[in-house]
């Protein structure tokens, strides 16, 4: 199998995950670009002069404000039905059917004073969404890409903004929600902790207790309460249990005394946010989740008419607008609701033709913002259809031509009614048509490309498990396969974008990558079914406990609790998984300890006692260290009571100076441990005698990087402490030693990859015994050169050895070459170091000693895998990592992202990672600082899929040690002389099965993607499941978003790690080859 082949062939699996995941997230999180345009009040939308504006009145902006003051009161899922009850409801009474009593009273009592209006919400129907949409006037999807992604802050312009812009007071008390959308914004704030939702009363009595006192008071312009309780209690009781009847028509009892204390100039809204469904929950588009209620009332006639026996249906997004016109302030910049057209009435009276005009304007202002929107949304992002856009403007400018038409008309009198409400309905027109364009694109999920993506992960999940056991055939005809899938999915890509053509819709990559791989990876399957029945069979992956835990943590993924816990269970797992490595070795009988061994054979009893309590330590070891990493943790914000970890504070927090003089002392020791912990192991496997230039960087560059990483610590921690004079060059060193370090990070990779074979070549005197090749001259291909590489290592070997036996005479030897029976693992284990200390800058200090501690966990389980694994002396292949290994690497990378500080959630996101090395930041472009967060986030990630090869390499650098050395044995199992010892060949035992080797790295890959497909399909599995669930937008969304960021960039680095191998494994051919050639001559 070609070494090309192998790289082609998991690059193509990657690829089959990442077209999987790509539509998945099509249909599932569906994006939208957030502007940061505002609107104002000296500039109008558009052109033309509005009827009735009032522009240069006291208070007028846009329009003349009809109400000084409003108090809106949300009433967290208040469901329609809680106020209305449903016309063909339930026959049997329910609890919370019209529990609202007080405000069917007003709708009868005050017919134009108050209306009812069904409040529809978009999807995803959670509060943080739907506060965005009642703000701005807009559709805010879970992945809102704004210019400031380091917050829940809001930054599209919106009514609280406006408020502060034009000078009004806005006072706030409920939900501390709003304190991270909008900081800052309120004159003043009662904020009450939303978290607990057992909790039904803290938070509606905190803010009764303010409500009437504030109410009373002319020192605020508007008035926001927000109650929590009844959500509380539909998560807690479900909307049929009695409690949710009391805490109503508590609501009932606040708002008709909230009624009595309201003046002439106050509008009263109040509002749900979303509904809830009969189990109390809340997140999808079902009809009782996105059905709330919106009641407007006004001590004044507001409405010219009653109200309708039906109330009508009217979106969330349209009250941002009408309260901006109703409060005479600006509608926000991205705005895309409609004016409610009821509540612009003229002078109140019933003249029809004062209040068409009145409507006629309000509508006309609103359609030029929308306008405007649509035109600086569509030359900032693409992913609004062309057509409906173009049709969008058409249908304006007519509108608009009308309007300047009607104008015209009112300065000869020749008006008429029904004109007007033409013009309205032109204008209403163009207003839905935008808002359902942006809503098909923005905010709703679509099941068909969900399910199709978890399709496919499943496919490709199992495509690893059955072709991970068809590597080691060397007569299966993988390229044939793989050319043929290649050539399908080019096709089917070809085909695909044909008929998205022919049907007039744009090529979306997501889909056509779909398409593509659907396609290939059919078109392998079909092959490989038609060529052998037999390799179809589905094996199991690996013995019955790994598939338990895989199983286990797979399916644990769909409880909320689980993911939040995550962080303590990985532990767990690991923990587990080792305990139960040490007791297989006691069941194959190679851990006893302490205990006869008679009845065994000599060489197993031998064994026994070597491994025995070599394996105990190394897990007692690994047991403490995972025990230790626990202490860098941080707790999610859904467990209150956890308290994270204080070490994961920047020095800089520190206020004592010892304290933090002795910190810092201690990351300095990690620092020196880690690299010479590096040094030590490649010294002792002999990679650091060359003269090569990795090698020299090793010994002086990896020092200056730890020199270059403690001086920014020390400055960075010390910025504030700075003389005066000095802050400049403090301040330039901050900068300039992180990028300093990255910079030799580079020279570091691009020398080992200039010269990877680490080995120190001797000469000496000639020898006579020349290597035998079935060739004449150089090898003249790659079999040749295989064929004979194992020879000339051995050769060296055996010429050690007698030198050793003659007592190290004076004969020198014709060849010797050091270090390179673990060339391999060398390059990889220094590309790791040289990984390792960038990643490491972008964390805090103290995190160093979380680093120390993983990378010692790392190397105790590697050494108890080769342990469990046992030394491949002997074998002539095929080489095979077990699932067992690959399982508990994969744990132990989870496990490491949560020990150095890192939660799946947004909040937890390192976010300072961005400014390391720039400080002033990084002007517009957002790619760099996401590199850097994403570094940071993900490293546990990028290092364990690079070090992945390790798995297969350790147990053959573990046959060079001294005790691994085996004599060698006769058919019958008597051992031969002293003298025919067999010297350990290490890594280049990977060299005399070359097929060998490249199968089992594709093996590796295969078996490592498997494991991480399969948690990408739990979170995808259990985020489509439970779309509709409290917490799918704060824990399943965020997880699989992780997870899946996760994945490719382990896919990278697993990619990054074979090929380092396969580039080290071309380069020791290279060598051998000139060495043949050297002996030729």
């Amino acid at each position: 199998m070609l070494k090309a082949l192998v790289l082609l062939f998991l690059a193509w699996v990657c690829f089959l995950f990442y077209a999987g995941i790509g539509l998945f997230t099509s249909g599932f999180l569906l994006t939208r670009l957030e502007l940061t345009n505002h609107s104002s009040c000296q500039e109008l939308p558009g052109k033309g002069t509005l009827v009735g504006s009032g522009r240069g009145e006291p208070g007028a902006c846009w329009t003349v404000p009809r109400f000084s003051r409003a108090v809106i009161v949300l009433i967290d899922a208040l469901r329609f039905d809680f106020v209305h009850p449903w016309p063909a409801g339930p026959p049997a009474p329910q609890p919370f059917l019209g529990r609202l009593s007080f405000i069917q009273h007003l709708l009868e009592a005050q017919p134009q004073h108050a209306r009812l209006y069904r409040f529809l919400a978009d999807p995803p129907t959670t509060t943080m969404q739907r506060l965005k949409a009642l703000t701005t006037g807009s559709l805010p999807t879970f992945v809102d890409a704004g210019s400031n992604f380091a917050s829940y802050a809001i930054q599209e312009d919106n009514l609280i903004a406006q408020l502060n812009n034009t000078g009004r007071r806005v006072v706030f008390m409920g939900d501390d929600t709003w304190e991270g959308l909008f900081p800052g914004a309120f004159s003043q704030a009662f904020f009450f902790p939303s978290f607990n939702v057992k909790d039904l009363h803290t938070v509606d009595n905190g803010i009764l207790e303010h409500l009437y006192p504030t109410m009373d008071r002319d020192d605020w312009d508007l008035l926001i309460a927000h109650f929590l309780g009844v959500d509380h209690c539909g998560h807690k009781h479900g909307p049929h249990h009695p409690e949710m009847a009391k805490k109503l028509n508590q609501m009932d009892q606040m708002l008709q005394t909230l009624v009595e204390q309201l003046e002439n100039d106050t509008l009263l809204v109040v509002a749900g946010d979303h509904g809830m469904t009969e189990t109390g929950d809340h997140g999808g588009d079902s009809k009782p989740e996105v059905m709330a209620a919106l009641f407007l009332y006004s001590p004044l006639p507001l409405f010219p008419g009653a109200s309708l026996k039906d109330p009508e249906v009217v979106p969330q997004v349209n009250l941002v607008p009408t309260l901006a016109l109703l409060l005479g302030l600006p509608i926000p910049f991205g705005n895309i609701g409609e004016v409610m057209v009821d509540l612009f009435s003229g002078e109140g009276d019933t003249q029809p033709l004062a209040t068409a005009l009145a409507q006629a304007s309000a509508y006309h202002l609103n359609a030029q913002q929308v306008s405007r929107f649509l035109h600086a949304y569509s030359l900032a992002a693409q992913d609004l259809p062309p057509e409906e856009l173009q049709h969008l403007q058409n249908l304006f400018s007519s509108a608009s031509s009308e309007y300047e038409q009607l104008l015209d008309q009112l300065k000869t009198g020749e008006v008429r009614e029904a004109d007007i409400q033409a013009l309205i309905s032109q204008l209403r027109l163009f207003l839905r048509g935008a808002r359902t364009a942006c809503t098909e694109t923005w905010a709703r999920f679509r099941p068909a490309r969900m399910i199709g993506g978890t399709i496919l992960l499943a496919s490709t999940c199992l495509l690893c498990l059955i072709t991970s056991r068809l590597t080691s055939s060397p007569d299966f005809p993988f390229h044939c396969l793989l050319l043929r899938a290649v050539v399908w999915g080019l096709a089917g890509a070809v085909l695909l974008a044909g008929g998205l053509m022919a049907a007039g819709i744009g090529l979306e990559p997501s889909l056509l990558c779909a398409g593509s791989a659907a396609t290939s990876l059919i078109a392998f399957l079909w092959a490989l079914k038609s060529r052998e029945s037999s390799s179809m069979t589905v094996f199991l992956p690996g013995p019955l406990p790994i598939l338990v835990l895989l199983f286990l943590r797979s399916a644990a993924l769909f409880s909320d609790s689980f993911v939040v816990a995550e962080a303590w269970a990985a532990p767990f797992l690991l923990r587990s998984l080792s305990l139960f490595l040490v007791a297989q070795l006691h069941w194959e009988g190679r851990l006893l300890v302490g205990v006869s061994t008679a009845c065994l054979s000599s060489p197993t009893a031998s064994l026994a006692r070597r491994e025995g309590p070599r394996a105990l330590g190394l897990l007692v070891g690994l047991l403490l260290c995972v025990r230790l990493s626990i202490l860098f943790h941080r707790c999610p914000e859904e467990t209150p009571v956890c308290q994270s970890s204080p070490w994961l504070a920047p020095l800089a927090t520190m206020a004592g100076g010892q304290a933090k003089n002795l910190w810092y002392g201690a990351c300095l020791g990690t620092l020196g441990v880690l690299v010479l912990a590096v040094r030590f192991w490649l010294r002792r496997c002999g990679n650091l005698n060359s003269p090569a230039p990795p090698v020299l960087f090793v010994r002086w560059g990896l020092p200056l990087m730890a020199l270059g990483t403690a001086a920014h610590w020390a400055l960075a921690s010390g910025t504030d402490e700075a003389p005066p004079r000095l802050q400049a060059l403090v301040s330039g060193a901050v900068v300039g030693l992180p990028r300093a370090v990255l910079a030799l990070a580079a020279i570091g990779l691009g020398l080992l990859l200039w010269q990877p074979v680490t080995v120190l070549v001797k000469t000496g005197a000639s020898s006579s015994n020349h290597i035998i090749v079935p060739f004449v001259g150089p090898p003249a291909s790659q079999a040749d050169l295989d064929y004979v590489v194992p020879q000339i290592y051995r050769r060296m070997q055996e010429a050690l050895r007698g030198k050793l036996a003659r007592g190290g005479g004076q004969t020198p030897l014709a060849l010797a070459a050091y270090g390179l029976g673990s060339v391999y693992s060398a390059a990889v284990v220094t590309a790791l170091a040289l990984l390792a200390f960038p990643l490491l800058l972008l964390h805090t200090e103290r995190i160093s000693l979380a680093f120390l501690i993983l990378f010692l966990q790392s190397f105790l389980l590697l050494q108890l895998l080769a342990t469990a694994v046992g030394t491949p002396a002997g074998s002539p292949g095929p080489f095979s990592v077990p699932w067992l290994a690959i399982s508990a690497w994969a744990l132990t990378a989870t496990q490491t992202f949560y020990s150095t500080g890192h939660q799946p959630v947004f909040p937890a996101i390192h976010w300072n990672a961005a400014f390391v090395g720039f400080t002033e930041g990084h002007g517009s472009s957002p790619v760099l600082p996401a590199l850097l967060v994403g570094a940071n986030t993900f490293a546990s990630h990028l290092l364990f899929s690079v070090g992945c090869p390790l798995l297969l390499l350790w147990p053959f650098v573990c046959e060079g040690q001294g005790s691994t050395k085996r004599k060698k044995t006769l058919a019958s199992g008597t051992e031969v002389g002293g003298e025919k010892e067999e010297e350990p060949l290490m890594e280049m035992r990977l060299r005399d099965s070359p097929h060998h080797f490249n199968a089992a790295l594709l093996q590796l890959g295969l078996k490592y993607l498997f494991i991480l497909g399969v948690q990408v399909l739990a979170c995808v599995l259990a985020a489509s499941i439970l779309r509709r669930h409290l917490m799918v937008w704060k824990v399943f969304a965020p997880k699989f978003i992780f997870e899946a960021v996760g994945f490719v960039v382990s896919s990278l680095g697993l990619l990054l790690g074979v090929a380092l191998v396969m580039w080290v494994d071309r380069a020791v051919g290279s060598w051998f080859k000139q060495l043949i050639l050297s002996q030729e001559r």
